[in-house]
C-alpha cells in the first residue's frame, strides 16, 4: 500500500539534504553547458540510443542526470518529490541552456495523473537510490507500464539490495528478505556527497556545508531483486537485461571503500567481492518508433 505520510516526511528530509549535496558541487551549469555529463557507462549502455525519444526520469533529484540525458538528444521530463531538488533542476536547466521539463510531485501521484492523460513516454528511467523510497512496488511497476508507449522501455540502475544488508563497517547486520518493510532513520538523509568527494561532484568539489545534520528523519523500504523483477513482470513488462556489478558508481556507501578509475567504488582489500549495483532493462509489448 502506498504510504503518503512517510513520503511526506521523506520530502522534508530530502529538501534539507539536497541543499547540502549541491553545496559541494562547483558551477554545475557551466559544467553541463560545456558538454559535461553526470551519467555513468552502465546506464548509457542499458539506455542505448535515446536521440529524439521522449524520456521520463523518475525520482530525478536535482536534474543533473536529467539534463545529461537531454544532452544525448532525449526530450526529458523529470519528476521528484523534493521542492528543493526541482527548484534547483529548473534553475540548472535555465542556466545551462539545456531544455527539460521538471515536475514536483509524489511519484505515485504523477504516475496516476499521467496514466489518465494521453501523454506517453518511449523510456522511463531511474537510478541510484530510487527503489528504497518506494512504499508500494506493485503500484509503481503498473504505473510505469501505464505511461510507456507500446514498445517503450524501462531502465533501472540501482545499488544492490544485498549490499544494504551490511552496516557502514562491513558487518552483516540487516536481513535481506524484508518485503518492503519500512526502516526509519532518525538521523534522516545524510550528506553522501561530502562522504564521496569528487566522484559525485564531476564539475569540481567544494567544501560546502560542514557537518550536515538533517532535522527530519527518513523512511526506507527494502526490496530484493526478485521482488523488483516480479513486480515489473506482473505489470506486463518483459525483462530484456539483468546485470550485476561488483562496484558502485560514485557513492562511498561504506567505510574504507576504494575508488577506482571512473568513480567506481569497490570494497576494501579485506572484504571479498560482492554485488554492489545492478541494472534492469524491460520492454512493454507492442510496436513503437522507439529504438530498442
Amino acid at each position: 500500500m502506498v504510504n503518503k505520510a512517510l513520503h511526506e516526511e521523506n520530502r522534508l528530509s530530502w529538501n534539507q539534504a539536497t541543499a547540502a549535496h549541491n553545496s559541494h558541487k562547483r558551477d554545475q551549469a557551466k559544467f553541463l553547458r560545456e558538454g559535461g555529463s553526470t551519467l555513468f557507462p552502465e546506464e548509457i549502455e542499458l539506455l542505448g540510443d535515446i536521440a529524439g525519444l521522449s524520456l521520463v526520469h523518475l525520482q530525478c533529484n536535482s536534474g543533473q542526470d536529467s539534463l545529461s540525458l537531454a544532452q544525448r538528444g532525449a526530450v526529458v521530463t523529470g519528476v521528484d518529490i523534493s521542492d528543493t531538488a526541482i527548484a534547483f533542476a529548473r534553475r540548472l536547466s535555465e542556466e545551462s541552456g539545456i531544455p527539460a521539463t521538471f515536475r514536483r510531485m509524489d511519484l505515485y501521484d504523477w504516475l496516476e495523473e499521467t496514466a489518465k492523460k494521453t501523454q506517453r513516454f518511449d523510456i522511463a528511467f531511474c537510478s541510484y537510490g530510487a527503489i528504497c523510497w518506494l512504499s508500494d512496488l506493485d503500484t509503481w511497476a503498473k504505473g510505469i507500464a501505464a505511461v510507456l508507449t507500446p514498445g517503450g522501455r524501462f531502465v533501472l540502475v540501482e545499488f544492490h539490495p544485498f549490499a544494504m544488508t551490511f552496516d557502514d563497517h562491513w558487518t552483516h547486520k540487516f536481513p535481506y528478505f524484508q518485503g518492503g518493510q519500512v526502516q526509519t532513520w532518525e538521523e534522516g538523509i545524510g550528506d553522501y556527497v561530502a562522504d564521496s568527494g569528487t566522484a559525485l561532484a564531476p564539475s569540481g568539489y567544494l567544501e560546502g556545508v560542514k557537518n550536515f545534520k538533517n532535522p527530519y528523519r527518513s523512511h526506507e523500504f527494502h526490496w530484493g531483486i526478485g521482488e523488483v523483477v516480479t513486480a515489473l513482470l506482473e505489470a506486463g513488462l518483459t525483462i530484456t537485461a539483468l546485470r550485476e556489478y561488483p562496484y558502485a558508481n560514485g557513492c562511498k556507501q561504506f567505510e574504507r571503500m576504494r575508488e577506482t578509475p571512473g568513480g567506481r567504488m569497490i570494497p576494501p582489500e579485506d572484504v571479498p567481492s560482492l554485488p554492489l549495483m545492478y541494472g534492469i532493462a524491460a520492454r512493454k509489448g507492442g510496436e513503437s518508433i522507439a529504438r530498442r
